[in-house]
């Protein structure tokens, strides 16, 4: 069970009921105890064992006042099995708050429901305590048949969630995968672009005139455009089929150097071709350059010329060889592995964005050591979002919720201090580690009619620090209530510790409470590293848990 006390601020909601006729029936049934502005109640002081009584508690208050009701196993040694929703009552400027719990016990006896703790606005108030009779029930033998006690049976422990947070991230993880692979990775179909720049030379242009017929360049008198894509095509033929910087070269670099390639016998065009070409590319010149504006008979002969010389290159280009043939292939396959080094790159590149994206946006809700801490690990925040135990330590029992169970220690006591006390402890860490947490409790045998100082026995715990090690020791105290009505003192402040194996010290933080009764001294006793950002938020949940018990009980 968890012992914890949950803050909580409840939202109200009031009854249709007239508040007169709401008490006459509800409040009738029950005794009530005062307790300045708090009142408690319980159904029946008489039950058996497992039958549940209801106990409520009406606090009266303005609207302005903040009410913290007790939450969790604050009514021990009563167990509590459900806490209803908050109920308002408006009482002319006042409201009634009344919340409800069931309790039940499990054993015989006459037991205390202790005094509960009410936070109303800045005040703390108490209930009274209240007596319950739990009877047994008694068996017919003669009826009921007697049975072997059922052997233990391992129990499963419940299983966490940690297997939802796993699936959201590889549905993430997939959503992003699918959009890199469909955007990025996908073998998209061609566009017509990318077609028409995947044919031979030779089909491009032949595409590329028919293209031209299909245009309205000389139905519009657009003679100039017409002629700069009629030249661009041979050009680029020729650019890529016979000389690499016919784009670039004037009209006579390019006919010297074709006639240059003939008498070369590098290839073997005609020069009447060269001549065809010639013509056209100094024509085209003239209209570019010098506004001339040849019929459109003439340019339509042109275009046919241009057609006819392209077949008469392709006709005298010599086959490639084997060794063009490989250099061809082994120009595609680069080119392949640009595409895919370039596919590489951005998804790489996509991913760590995310990623930064990702980790900025936690770091910015959470804070950058708490994300940094979750991805590295931090021995704290392991303690503190762990797996809590509650249980209880020691006669009478410290009942309290820690992150591991607290071990028996040997108090290591001198023989004749043993002969006067009896104590038990439990521990986890030790005043080296990040974390040490020790619940002591220590039973004087003949104390008579001497009374328990509390300052003094923690006393004893400073001068076993300072045998320790530790140095320049700063002490406050105040004192310190338990979530089920416990007072005791509190003394708390910082420290330094010496590190292991060397000269240096370490800045620390301690806890002690102390609570006595009779001839019994318990302590609960805390340190941590003053640098540990997690271990406040540990002492705090650890501090909110205890409670105490006395002997009778």
């Amino acid at each position: 069970m968890n012992n914890e006390l949950q803050i909580m601020n409840k939202k109200t909601t009031v009854f249709g009921l007239p508040s007169s006729v709401f008490f006459s029936l509800f409040f009738g049934l029950y005794s009530f105890f005062s307790f300045g502005q708090v009142t408690s109640a319980i159904d029946s002081t008489t039950i058996k064992i497992g039958e549940q009584i209801t106990y409520h508690i009406q606090v009266e208050t303005d609207t302005t006042s903040l009410v913290v009701f007790p939450e969790g196993q604050t009514f021990s040694p009563l167990e509590m099995i459900e806490s209803y929703e908050v109920d308002t009552l408006k009482n002319k400027d006042k409201y009634n708050l009344i919340k409800k719990y069931g309790l039940t016990q499990f054993d015989s006896g006459t037991y205390t429901i202790p005094r509960q703790k009410i936070i109303v606005g800045d005040k703390t108030l108490f209930t009274d305590s209240l007596k319950v009779e739990v009877n047994n029930i008694v068996v017919d033998t003669t009826k009921q048949g007697l049975y072997d006690i059922k052997p233990i049976i391992e129990v499963e422990k419940n299983p966490s969630n940690w297997w939802k947070y796993v699936l959201f991230t590889l549905l993430v993880i997939g959503v992003i995968a699918f959009l890199l692979f469909w955007f990025i990775w996908r073998k998209k179909p061609l566009t017509e672009a990318e077609k028409i720049a995947l044919l031979p030379p030779y089909d491009r242009a032949k595409l590329a005139l028919q293209k031209l017929d299909e245009s309205h360049y000389l139905e519009h008198s657009e003679i100039k455009e017409y002629y700069s894509e009629l030249t661009g095509i041979i050009r680029t033929y020729l650019d890529e089929k016979v000389y690499d910087h016919s784009l670039e070269s004037t009209t006579d670099e390019l006919i010297k150097r074709l006639r240059l390639l003939k008498e070369g016998n590098q290839i073997d065009l005609s020069l009447e071709t060269i001549k065809n070409i010639e013509s056209i590319l100094k024509r085209a010149d003239l209209v570019k350059f010098a506004k001339s504006a040849p019929d459109k008979e003439l340019a339509e002969l042109d275009r046919h010329t241009i057609d006819s010389e392209i077949d008469h290159v392709k006709e005298v280009l010599p086959e490639p060889t084997e060794e063009e043939k490989l250099l061809d292939e082994k120009y595609r396959e680069e080119l392949e592995r640009k595409k895919t080094r370039k596919k590489i790159v951005t998804t790489v590149a996509i991913s760590v964005f995310l990623l930064i994206i990702t980790l900025t946006g936690f770091s910015i809700k959470y804070g950058f050591n708490y994300v940094k801490d979750t991805i590295i690990g931090h021995d704290s925040m392991e303690l503190l979002e762990g797996d809590w135990i509650t249980s209880a330590y020691g006669f009478p029992p410290v009942t309290i919720s820690t992150p591991k169970v607290l071990k028996r220690m040997d108090p290591n006591l001198p023989e004749e201090l043993a002969q006067q006390v009896d104590m038990t402890m439990f521990g986890y860490g030790s005043l080296i580690d990040k974390f040490n947490i020790v619940v002591a409790t220590s039973k004087y045998k003949n104390l008579g009619e001497n009374k328990i100082d509390l300052k003094q026995s923690i006393e004893g715990n400073f001068k076993t620090l300072e045998g320790a090690g530790a140095k320049n020791i700063i002490t406050k105290n105040e004192e310190f209530v338990t979530p089920n009505g416990a007072e005791g003192l509190k003394v708390y402040g910082n420290l330094d510790m010496p590190v292991p194996n060397s000269d240096k010290v370490e800045k620390g933080k301690y806890v002690i409470l102390a609570f006595t009764s009779e001839n019994v001294v318990q302590q609960v006793l805390l340190f941590w590293k003053e640098s540990d950002v997690y271990a406040d938020q540990i002492v705090e949940r650890i501090l909110n848990s205890i409670e105490l018990k006395k002997a009778e009980e």
